[in-house]
């Protein structure tokens, strides 16, 4: 069975270590904040344009299919009218 003195030790010994454990000094916790501050100037910048271009190229796509969409509408509504010219034609040469 361990004396008072042993115990008394145990204790001095487990309390030294609980302030060794939890001590954060001020430039330890100036330290681990300057990092952050770092990092998020690094990282949120390229996140903010990686993000930008993502919405940019989907608005591009969407352009461009909308342009495909007219390309093709307009081939269409140059052949409809080229069949009117002809039929045009054929009428004026009957009458």
């Amino acid at each position: 069975m361990p004396t008072t003195n042993e115990k008394d030790e145990l204790l001095q010994l487990h309390d030294e270590e609980q302030k060794i454990a939890i001590n954060l000094s001020f430039s330890n916790l100036f330290v681990a904040y300057l990092l952050l501050l770092v990092s998020l100037c690094i990282f949120l910048p390229k996140i903010y344009v990686a993000n930008q271009i993502y919405h940019i190229s989907r608005e591009i796509s969407d352009i461009s299919s909308k342009r495909d969409v007219l390309l093709e509408e307009n081939r269409a509504l140059r052949i409809k009218l080229e069949n009117l010219r002809y039929k045009n034609q054929i009428l004026n040469t009957l009458g």
